[in-house]
């Protein structure tokens, strides 16, 4: 990831931080989310840099089939989505900065898939845990449409959580284990340069009361 890219999601992670959890004593408490947005290697990896975050696993979510494989996924036979599972510590960090933080990950107005990876298995999801995930995460979606911060609608579905099922490990922390790889997959993916365009300097919390 290009270091002011990097740098601008580190401080805008903080600063919603800041507004949304104070920080606090140190809690058992852990609560689960769960985010589709395109490869999960780079949502994988953006999630983890998150404060409060403490496991990030990358998967799949959405589909017809138990314990697919990658590439059953990829050939767009069993309707799952890339998804990742994140699990965190809302005494640390709100369902809402995890929200803001993913609208800001990918391209939430591509209907077709993510960036250079077309397909519904590359596309714009949350599945929601609970009920006061879904408030939530339609707020967002109803905030971030009126301020008609893309040319494109929404694309972003929310639908109730199902079955998780992790990717091969090889899929797992697959930026620290390939870095140059990763590195060079993310540039060319336009994924950075398309948060740049639309995110630099934006702080807003979208949501609605």
């Amino acid at each position: 990831m290009p270091q002011l890219i990097k740098t601008h999601l580190q401080r805008l992670v903080l600063s919603l931080f800041i507004i949304a959890a104070p920080l606090s004593a140190q809690s058992a408490n852990v609560a689960t989310a769960y985010f589709a947005g395109g490869c999960f290697w780079c949502t994988e990896a953006d999630f983890e840099k998150i404060p409060g975050v403490t496991s990030v696993v990358s998967g799949f979510m959405g589909g017809t089939k138990k314990n697919p494989s990658y590439e059953a996924v990829a050939y767009g036979s069993t309707r799952h989505r890339e998804t990742v599972k994140v699990v965190y510590d809302p005494d640390q960090v709100s369902y809402q900065t995890l929200l803001s933080a993913f609208w800001r990950m990918h391209d939430p107005s591509d209907a077709g898939g993510s960036f250079v990876d077309r397909g519904r298995h590359y596309g714009s999801a949350i599945y929601v845990a609970d009920a006061e995930q879904r408030r939530l995460a339609e707020g967002a979606v109803k905030a971030l449409t009126a301020a008609k911060k893309f040319d494109k609608p929404i694309a972003t579905q929310i639908a109730d959580a199902t079955a998780f099922y992790p990717a091969e490990g090889y899929h797992q922390d697959y930026y620290k284990k390939s870095p140059l790889k990763y590195k060079y997959y993310r540039y060319r993916s336009g994924r950075d340069q398309f948060i740049e365009k639309y995110w630099a300097g934006d702080d807003t919390l979208y949501q609605t009361q």
